[in-house]
């Protein structure tokens, strides 16, 4: 394990330690997922599951249509 030190707002980092401690995890925990969440090839960043089940239902839309869509709701 790797030491890292980071220079951020207080009143971010008590917010963090807060959320931490309510969800069980550590702050170092969390730094660690964001950081291997970002830097993650993009062929392995996991979508997350509503957007998963959501992937290629649009597959035959018709941009021409929202656009119509659009225009008529927000006349």
């Amino acid at each position: 394990m790797s030491k890292l030190t980071l220079s951020v707002d207080p009143s971010v980092v008590s917010r963090a330690k807060r959320y931490a401690k309510q969800n069980g995890v550590s702050l170092s925990g969390m730094v660690e997922a964001y950081l291997a969440s970002i830097s993650a090839p993009s062929e392995q960043k996991e979508m997350p599951p509503m957007l998963r089940s959501l992937r290629g239902i649009l597959k035959r839309a018709d941009p021409a249509d929202y656009k119509k869509h659009l225009s008529a709701k927000y006349r």
